[in-house]
């Protein structure tokens, strides 16, 4: 299984605490060395660095590492390959234009025998994960309008995501900048950093940040990983079938978790 790391926040913010404990799990204390990508969503451009090396020893993720790229919305995966190759033409996130707008997916999961629906979006790579990105794309191009808007395109993502669901694992990340969708098939976890700002300590490295340090009163930052990657924070469990709609780092809509908003 891969795993993802998404963020949504309400001004601009650098992923490189939680980007190095991911980074650890591509080959040292995790089995997901199979490549790595992020996208940092910059107005409606997406700043995208892919690399089918393991993250702990790419010198490309030692750049993003130390490089604090801002952004209000950013998506990034580990992978741990089970269908396709391990080449860049398979390594998450995959990202599509619709609507004049950048879309970005990532997927964790497996669905082996899954076959899209006809349309004008196809897969570069041979993953079974963008094939589903290109059948998601093509039905959104064809049931929604242009101007949906965000609750009318959640409802529609989140059926969609439960068909998913349905044929084998399906956990995602979706975005097209202006906000962030998330569902969770079997694992997901989110936190939410806000006023009065602390410390946090990585699982997966040596590392501490105090965010009061470096944040302001009105920041409000979320991030979403498949599994926690700090040690002394408390963390949101996605439920399985639990979805959630992100921007500006606050849930605007959510479903699937017994309740509908």
């Amino acid at each position: 299984m891969c795993e993802l790391l998404g963020m949504s926040a309400n001004t601009p913010t650098d992923l490189c605490f939680s980007f190095t404990g991911l980074t650890q799990r591509g080959g040292n204390t995790g089995p997901h060395k199979d490549g790595w990508g992020v996208a940092f969503y910059e107005g409606k451009g997406v700043r995208l660095f892919l690399d089918p090396q393991p993250s702990v020893s790419s010198p490309v993720a030692e750049l993003v590492q130390n490089y604090p790229i801002k952004s209000k919305t950013a998506i990034c995966h580990i992978r741990q390959a089970n269908v396709g190759d391990i080449c860049l033409a398979n390594t998450h996130p995959f990202v599509r234009e619709l609507w004049g707008r950048n879309w970005v997916f990532a997927h964790n999961g497996q669905l082996p025998h899954f076959t899209r629906q006809p349309g004008p979006y196809e897969p570069v790579g041979d993953t079974d994960s963008e094939t589903i990105f290109c059948d998601l794309m093509n039905r959104i191009h064809h049931v929604l309008p242009r101007d949906a808007m965000p609750h009318q395109l959640a409802a529609t993502l989140a059926e969609l995501a439960e068909e998913y669901a349905a044929q084998g694992v399906f956990n995602c990340l979706l975005s097209n900048g202006d906000w962030l969708f998330t569902y969770c098939s079997t694992k997901l976890a989110s936190i939410t950093r806000r006023a009065p700002f602390g410390a946090a300590q990585l699982k997966d490295a040596d590392v501490t940040v105090d965010f009061s340090a470096v944040t302001t009163p009105n920041d409000v930052v979320s991030i979403i990983a498949t599994e926690p990657l700090t040690t002394d924070e408390q963390w949101d469990i996605y439920q399985p079938g639990e979805w959630k709609l992100w921007s500006q780092g606050e849930v605007i809509a959510h479903g699937g978790d017994g309740s509908r908003a």
